[in-house]
């Protein structure tokens, strides 16, 4: 049984979950605290690199997760006319090359999986129905203000974890006025049976379809009985929130049998029902921590969707946060420097990632033609190992020497 040292969350996502089962697993009692009545099944499919698939195996989510999730054999890179311009190998090659397998899955699968390990932890308490509204340090940790069901509470703890999402609460609280940017494009979404698709699209990859103004992002989920499907749009439409509905019709606007071959158009007709998101960005954040309180996830470093890496930041963020607070836990605000630390240039060097593929994937025709021979010269392994950087990186083992792109040492600066 861990000490009476409690530990704050707010917000109980993917990063939040995570990120309770570390500082559990590291010594701390947690209480999670999550505004919503119920954690429902929101979202559609992900990705999980290699950097977040090691971490959630080491937490024993492994057996679990594996009787959910797809192993892609490849990302293939197509044009929107039909042509391939690259295979990048996953499968064996990812598992062999960076130690841990890359998987596709359905978001609620791995909340669930989350969820039940959160649920059977006796030194997590998971309270539904609160939503953290601010927080005051003092001389013993934090005091959260909280609202549950129309009363006000307060929760005390020696540290707060703001783990609260795009639209966070407590990133104002942190200093951080600047509200999330529109960035002028808007994400759809939608999953078909694999079974009701041409044989093309239910390929065991990751396809990447790339268009001028548009792409789209496909993956088998549900150990490969459905097909998720992400479109991609230059719009105008900025409707906060995750799940306005998308009208068939005006998506396909988006994708004219002048630019778009055939079999892509039809298959974009599939789905009955589709829910679309505009994307919202925030520039890389000069601080993310003050005292025992810091920020995690999205709420530190939101995360465009053209590198597939905001829920792997998030699982990244727990560990290592969880590691620092298990190295120093008598002197909280000292950990939440050294995670700042240890977090920051790594998760802005993937921010700008995700930016740049942005800007590469909706090319005009004659930014494409150089784009496409590239791809083609560079082939598939090449490109794979273009992300060595980001797919090989471990959270230093408990009790080593920690590595500087980790756990940085006394009197380094913020980078």
């Amino acid at each position: 049984m861990a000490s009476s040292r409690t530990v704050l969350i707010a917000g109980a996502g993917i990063g939040g979950l995570s990120a309770a089962l570390m500082l559990a697993r590291s010594g701390f009692r947690v209480t999670l605290l999550e505004q919503a009545e119920r954690l429902e099944e929101t979202g559609a499919g992900i990705q999980l690199s290699p950097n977040a698939t090691r971490i959630l195996i080491d937490l024993g989510l492994g057996p679990r997760l594996r009787s959910d999730v797809f192993v892609p054999e490849a990302v293939a890179i197509k044009t929107a006319t039909g042509g391939t311009l690259a295979r990048i190998p996953l499968g064996k090659d990812a598992q062999e090359r960076y130690g841990a397998p890359y998987w596709s899955i359905h978001r609620a699968d791995l909340q669930a999986a989350l969820l039940e390990a959160v649920q059977g932890n006796p030194d997590i308490s998971l309270r539904l129905g609160t939503r953290v509204d601010d927080f005051v340090v003092h001389a013993h940790g934090v005091s959260a203000a909280c609202r549950a069901r129309a009363r006000t509470i307060d929760e005390h703890g020696i540290a707060l974890v703001a783990a609260d999402g795009l639209w966070s609460v407590l990133r104002p609280r942190l200093g951080h006025r600047t509200r999330p940017q529109f960035a002028r494009r808007t994400a759809w979404r939608a999953l078909v049976p694999a079974s009701t698709v041409e044989a093309e699209f239910r390929a065991p990859d990751v396809q990447l379809w790339l268009g001028r103004s548009a792409h789209i992002v496909h993956y088998p989920v549900k150990t490969g009985a459905l097909i998720n499907i992400v479109a991609i749009v230059d719009d105008g439409w900025s409707e906060p929130g995750w799940t306005a509905s998308g009208d068939r019709d005006e998506l396909l606007a988006h994708y004219s049998p002048w630019r778009w071959c055939a079999p892509v158009r039809d298959f974009l007709a599939l789905p009955d029902r589709w829910l679309k998101w505009a994307l919202y960005d925030v520039p890389p954040l000069g601080h993310w921590s003050e005292g025992p309180v810091t920020l995690l996830g999205d709420a530190a470093h939101p995360m465009l969707p053209f590198l597939a890496q905001g829920a792997a930041m998030a699982i990244e963020d727990a560990a290592v946060l969880a590691d620092c607070m298990g190295r120093y836990p008598d002197d909280i605000p000292s950990a939440m420097r050294r995670y700042q630390r240890a977090r920051r240039r790594r998760t802005a060097r993937v921010q700008n990632a995700a930016r740049n593929n942005g800007r590469t994937y909706h090319m005009s025709a004659a930014e494409a033609v150089l784009r496409n021979m590239l791809l083609r010269l560079a082939g598939g392994k090449a490109l794979l190992r273009r992300y060595n950087w980001l797919y090989s990186w471990k959270t230093a083992p408990p009790g080593s020497a920690a590595r500087r792109d980790v756990l940085p040492g006394k009197g380094e600066e913020d980078e």
